[in-house]
């Protein structure tokens, strides 16, 4: 009996050992197949590289709108169209069609016009008797039930267009509302709408005046510029204007062009300190007692003693010390190569508007702009000086004299072909344009078209665009000792080619650039 049991203990135990190695295998078999499984995943998954290729292709260009600031985009036009001829476009109206026609865009389309239009957020402005701000869109009437009523809205809440819808068989509502928002400057922006479904319009225009005339006329003769300084020889002026009698500038060595005359005087000379009050007084003093003596006024009892007459003579010197004045309120920066003006437009609703005006003075404006970006033209306004004792030299009497010639013109931009340089090129090809956001039907877009135009004047600013004292006074009837004073003279005279920025002073958005070639207001 006890053999028997001997022998089935290990049959026990072999039947043990074999369900032990099942499960290890089993065990190892899962974990085999677990690996397998996360290699095929591993393999087959795409790497980050990968991932990021398969995603639509975001459109980078240098000329990407980050701020509502001055950038690149705004140069743009000035630089693809750089010929010397007199040019106005507005970069704003650009990018507010730019922006509209996103909103209907998708896929590749979409894709290169916000590439350009990146992170631009665009500023609201009002509409006023002085600035005129506007968008449309305007539908053909039989393709009313075609377009898409989310962007019909979008348009509406987001850009405050106006709707309208019309028959197209001319372009006359259209144009007529584009007169109508540009103060009647811009006329006839499409020649033939016939064949367009919609249209995407902005119109801007403004119609300012300075906060004070550049130079006075016979009707504001108490704002004339006439300067003089106590018993120093200095003395300028700016004349006043006679009816349409305006100062002759020659012009590119070529037109005899209408200017308007601006001045100025900062006098750093500390006289008093200079020469010494001491020898001023002696100076002065024995000039003054010879003079006295001699009767030239009558009764020398009646005039102030020496010393009376050097105390009022001595404060006077003073007076003049850090004396600014100037012909008109503006700004301005020079060195060896440009000359900078700049004016603000009055105050409209919380908006000003301010003209800066950059002539280059050892090449030409062509070649000039060509090698300008947004950050140079930036350091250029941000270098332009207020009127104050301090931003002159020291030492020196600053005298600044300076001719703007007045112009009036237009211009129209080659917009669609600006634009496919600029990379928006689908949206002008019928094969590529992804409009589908304004209609599930196949849409392009065949007219691209920008006009402007300016009048700058001695009153102010008219510009439109659509996608769109000192007295002199001594002591004494007639005694006078006048001393020379050192005199540093400045030249502003814009009489060569230059480009203009018309832009929001606070916002710095620019409403609108271009180029002086030719005044084409010339005597």
């Amino acid at each position: 009996m006890e053999e028997n049991n001997n022998l089935e203990e290990p049959k026990k135990v072999n039947k043990s050992n074999k369900k032990l190695l099942f499960i290890i295998l089993s065990i190892i078999g899962i974990l085999l197949l677990i690996a397998i499984i996360l290699v095929i995943v591993i393999l087959n998954t795409p790497k980050e590289e990968e991932k990021i290729e398969n995603k639509p292709k975001q459109v980078l260009s240098p000329y990407r709108i980050t701020s509502n600031k001055l950038e690149n985009f705004d140069l743009y036009f000035l630089q693809l169209e750089n010929k010397q001829e007199n040019k106005i476009y507005s970069p704003l109206s650009i990018k507010y069609a730019l922006e509209m026609l996103s909103e209907g865009a998708d896929g590749d389309t979409k894709e290169q016009i916000d590439g350009i239009i990146g992170e631009y957020k665009n500023k609201n402005y009002p509409n006023n008797a002085n600035m005129s701000f506007a968008n449309g869109l305007f539908i053909r009437e039989d393709f009313k039930d075609s377009i898409n009523s989310t962007y019909v809205n979008n348009l509406s809440s987001k850009y405050n267009a106006e709707v309208i819808y019309d028959s197209f068989k001319t372009p006359n509502t259209i144009n007529n509302w584009v007169s109508n928002k540009t103060f009647n400057n811009i006329d006839k922006l499409f020649d033939d709408v016939s064949n367009n479904s919609f249209i995407l319009t902005n119109a801007l225009a403004i119609d300012m005046e300075w906060n004070k005339r550049i130079q006075a006329t016979m009707e504001t003769y108490k704002d004339a510029y006439s300067v003089t300084y106590k018993h120093e020889k200095y003395s300028h002026y700016v004349g006043l204007i006679n009816g349409d009698s305006y100062k002759t500038l020659r012009f590119n060595d070529s037109i005899d062009a209408k200017s308007v005359e601006i001045g100025a005087s900062i006098n750093n000379y500390d006289i008093v300190k200079t020469l010494g009050e001491d020898n001023i007084r002696k100076t002065v003093g024995d000039e003054y007692q010879e003079w006295l003596k001699k009767g030239a006024c009558g009764n020398p009892s009646e005039e102030p003693d020496v010393n009376t007459y050097l105390d009022k003579y001595i404060d006077d010197l003073n007076s003049n010390y850090k004396k600014v004045d100037t012909s008109t309120d503006y700004n301005f920066y020079y060195d060896d190569d440009i000359n900078v003006f700049a004016k603000d437009l009055k105050t409209y609703e919380g908006t000003t508007l301010q003209y800066i005006g950059i002539m280059p003075k050892n090449e030409s404006l062509d070649s000039y702009i060509k090698n300008i970006d947004a950050d140079k033209i930036t350091k250029v306004i941000n270098n332009i000086k207020d009127f104050k004792a301090e931003n002159f030299k020291d030492g020196v009497v600053t005298k600044i004299d300076g001719q703007i010639p007045l112009f009036k013109f237009d211009y129209e931009l080659k917009l669609m072909d600006d634009l496919k340089e600029l990379g928006i090129k689908d949206v002008f090809d019928i094969n590529k344009a992804n409009l589908s956001k304004i209609s599930s039907n196949p849409l392009v877009i065949d007219k691209a078209i920008h006009k402007a135009n300016i009048e700058f004047s001695n009153e102010g600013i008219k510009a439109a665009a659509a996608t769109g004292m000192g007295g002199f006074g001594a002591a004494g009837c007639g005694f006078e000792h006048l001393y020379e004073v050192p005199v540093e003279e400045v030249t502003l005279n814009f009489d060569k080619p230059y480009l203009f920025i018309i832009r929001d002073k606070d916002s710095g958005e620019v409403w609108f650039i271009g180029t002086v070639y030719q005044p084409t207001e010339n005597n």
